[in-house]
C-alpha cells in the first residue's frame, strides 16, 4: 500500500468529501497506489448536495459517500493529515510523526452555489499539488 491521506473538515460533509473524491480521481489518473480516505470531528448526517452538485460538474460522483467520524488516534496511521480550514492542532494527535497541515479554506455551508465552485476549483488545486508531492 502506498502513502495514507485523510482529509478532515468538522463536518466531513463538504470540503474534505471533495478533497478525498479530488485525491481519488488524481490517484487513479496516475496510477497512483494510494489510501485516500476522509472524517469529521462532528460529522453531518449527509454529504451537502452543493458539493455533490459541483462535483458532478467535475465528473466526480460524491454522492454515494457518508460523513465519517475520525478516531484521533487511528490518525496515528496516516502520512499525511491535511484538514480544510479548521488547525490541525486540535486534530492530530500525540505521536504524530506524517506530515500535518491546514489548508484554510472557507467553508461554504450556506453561501451561494458560486461560491461553492470557488471552494472546490481551491481544493481541486490543492490537492494536485499534494499528489505531485506525494508522487
Amino acid at each position: 500500500m502506498g502513502k495514507r491521506i485523510i482529509f478532515v473538515c468538522v463536518e466531513n460533509a463538504c470540503r474534505s468529501q471533495m478533497a478525498a473524491g479530488f485525491a481519488r480521481r488524481f490517484a487513479r489518473e496516475l496510477g497512483l497506489e494510494l489510501d485516500i480516505a476522509s472524517g469529521g470531528t462532528r460529522p453531518a448526517e449527509r454529504v451537502d448536495e452543493r458539493a455533490i452538485q459541483v462535483m458532478k460538474e467535475k465528473g466526480i460522483d460524491i454522492s454515494r459517500e457518508r460523513p465519517k467520524a475520525i478516531d484521533p488516534r487511528g490518525l496515528r496511521d496516516f502520512d499525511y493529515i491535511i484538514t480544510m480550514g479548521c488547525g490541525a492542532e486540535g486534530v492530530c494527535p500525540a505521536g504524530f510523526t506524517g506530515r500535518a497541515r491546514d489548508w484554510g479554506i472557507a467553508d461554504p455551508k450556506g453561501e451561494p452555489l458560486e461560491f461553492y465552485r470557488r471552494v472546490r476549483d481551491e481544493i481541486e488545486q490543492k490537492v494536485r499539488e499534494l499528489i505531485e508531492e506525494v508522487m
